[in-house]
């Protein structure tokens, strides 16, 4: 069977990633699994390989460990095979600041952002020297919204978002692809664990999943599977773009100068 090459994907043990891995697999890619939980990788290697026939590789990381990073970062360093990362692991310390977890908070930012940003480094570096392959952010909605119950998470997200973003601006002339995704609440088992939000703001995980490729099919740097016009997004863009002009410049804006006029 013809292969898209292989297909890095976080997280791969349950939820999205689990879902990336099926779809991935079945579109012609090979497969390198990462997740902490040994067993259901195994199982999902099994099944996904006698469904589909592709190589699907295992490895048992838990990734806000510097040592079992490092061994998924040499994985995806050394594979010219490699020709799309996706990152979908991820975890949700909730709970304001002022009242959170501290270690917590840590253990999620090292997933969410320090290990996102590693792994993409890399890629990005691979991916270019061969001039080709493509990267998937598994970032949130809640990036684009002011969450005080779950401030550090939707930061993360927001740090994904610009971090693709600007990732875009750096690889799009070189030949690789990135691709932000944003779902909002989505039927995992994160989700499922709260009677707090109404059936009508989740979306089933592989419906999600199945519009995100949609978008990547469709060339999207950003994909927001609820969102009915992506206008609505452009013009977001738009205006933060906008802002740019006054962003630096050599002297303070007028109303913080010395007697500037105040407001009524």
């Amino acid at each position: 069977m013809a292969t898209l090459g292989t297909a890095l994907i976080t997280g791969a043990s349950s939820g999205i990633g689990e879902i990336y891995a099926d779809r991935l697999a079945r579109r012609g890619y090979d497969l390198v699994l990462v997740g902490r939980n040994a067993a259901k990788l195994g199982e999902l290697a099994t099944d996904l390989g006698a469904a589909t026939g592709r190589h699907i590789e295992r490895i048992v990381a838990d990734l806000k460990l510097p040592a079992d990073l490092a061994r998924v970062e040499a994985r995806l360093g050394s594979d010219p095979a490699i020709t799309l990362l996706v990152n979908s692991a991820g975890l949700a310390a909730g709970g304001p600041l002022s009242d959170g977890d501290a270690d917590g908070l840590a253990d999620m930012l090292a997933v969410n952002v320090t290990a996102l940003t590693r792994l993409s480094a890399i890629a990005a570096q691979q991916f270019v020297e061969r001039g080709q392959g493509a990267i998937i952010n598994l970032a949130s909605a809640m990036a684009l919204l002011d969450v005080p119950q779950a401030a550090a998470y939707a930061a993360s997200k927001a740090y994904v978002l610009n971090l693709s973003l600007s990732l875009d601006l750096d690889l799009k002339p070189k030949g690789v692809r990135v691709q932000a995704v944003l779902p909002g609440y989505t039927a995992t088992a994160m989700i499922a664990a709260r009677s707090d939000i109404p059936a009508q703001y989740i979306m089933e995980a592989g419906e999600m999943v199945d519009a995100a490729l949609a978008g990547f099919d469709a060339g999207e740097l950003v994909t927001i599977p609820s969102l009915p016009d992506p206008a609505d997004f452009a013009r977001y863009l738009q205006s933060r773009a906008a802002l740019g002009g006054g962003l630096s410049r050599d002297h303070a804006a007028p109303r913080y100068r010395p007697n500037a006029p105040q407001a009524a």
